[in-house]
This record gives structure tokens, sequence and C-alpha cells, in this order.
């Protein structure tokens, strides 16, 4: 679920740099179609949603944020769904089994599962796909991890748009994810808020079991 990603982005990015010009052209159907298909594929960890919001503010701009919105809240709730129809919660058990300490982590996650989810899904750098599952196979509620999700996602989604749509061309847009000071320094703020959130509840946990 993490390496899977790498090769697929690499697939589309060299498609996207081929077939720029097909790209540009599509209606709003057709990016309601793909956007449809792509939810199924991050929701199994093929395409990061960081990445395709690069891509969609190359080619849409701003107009892309409700798109990649909804992409990413569908993506949550499947990946959810699929953990609960292939009852994932059953391996929780053997988990604590062979790691007791998790035990406590995941009754404070329980007591707080709306703000670790929040922090979780600011980072820039936490997959998508395994943070879900874990969120589910921890017995998250659905309400907490779409509404956390939401709040979480929304700022590192509006940024990679950003950058995708100040790029004047995308082979150098996917090359280099991150160019301009500007970028670089907000994508190190989330990362630092998102760490020191997650840190500060895993402290709180220490704390309590001392």
């Amino acid at each position: 679920m993490t390496v899977v990603p790498l090769f697929a982005t690499s697939a589309l990015t060299a498609w996207a740099v081929s077939e720029e010009s097909l790209v540009s052209g599509w209606n709003t159907q057709t990016w309601l179609m793909v956007t449809t298909l792509l939810t199924l594929t991050s929701a199994v960890a093929l395409t990061p949603p960081t990445f395709l919001a690069l891509v969609y503010g190359y080619f849409m701009g701003l107009i892309a944020i409700p798109y990649l919105i909804a992409l990413n809240l569908c993506a949550i709730g499947l990946v959810y769904l699929f953990a609960l129809f292939f009852d994932a919660g059953t391996t929780m058990p053997y988990l604590i089994k062979a790691f007791p300490k998790v035990e406590g982590l995941l009754t404070r996650f329980r007591a707080n599962q709306l703000r670790l989810i929040f922090f979780a899904k600011l980072s820039p750098i936490l997959p998508f796909a395994v943070t879900n599952l874990f969120f589910a196979i921890a017995g998250a509620r659905l309400t907490q991890v779409i509404l956390g999700g939401t709040l979480g996602m929304i700022p590192r989604t509006i940024l990679a748009v950003w950058i995708g749509s100040e790029a004047q061309d995308i082979q150098y847009l996917l090359d280099h994810p991150q160019e301009g000071l500007a970028s670089k320094l907000i994508t190190i703020v989330l990362l630092i808020i998102s760490s020191l959130g997650i840190s500060f509840f895993l402290r709180e946990k220490k704390i309590a079991e001392n």
C-alpha cells in the first residue's frame, strides 16, 4: 500500500506528459467520469490523492478543489466499507497479542478519534490508504473518519492544487512537485503541525500510563 502507488504514479506521470493535449481538452463530464474511476483506484492504494491534486490543479486550476474533496471523501468511505466487508477488525486481537502496548494506544485513539484523524490527514507524507485502513481496523466511527479526514485533507489538497495551477509545464511539475519557496514552507508547516499533534497524542498516552 506504500510501494504500489509509486509504480502507479510513475505510469500516470508518463501518460499525462505524453497526452497533455488530450487531457487539456476534457470537458466536465469526462472529468467526472475520470474522478469516479480515480476514487476507486485511490481507495485501493493505487493513486495517492495528493499526486492527483497536482495533476488536477495543472489542468483545471482551483476549480479542481470540489472534485478532489469529493474524491477524498468517497475514497475514505470506500476504504472503511472494504474493511468492514472483509472484517478487518478481527486482526486486532492478533496485533495486540504481538504488541501488547498497542492496546493502550488504541484506547487513547478511540477516546480522541477526531483529533488524531485530523492530524494524520493533515500530514503530506502519511500514506492515504494505509491511514484509512488503520482507522477502520482500530474501530474508528465513520462519522469521525469523514469529519477528521475532511478537515485534515483540505489544507494539503488546496496547497497541491495551487502548486499545480502555478506550473507552466506538466513535466517540470511532476518532476518537481514542491517547487518554490512558498510551497516548500507551507508543506513543512503542515508536516510540523501534523507531527506535533500526533506526538502530543502519544505523549498524553505515556503520561496517562505513568
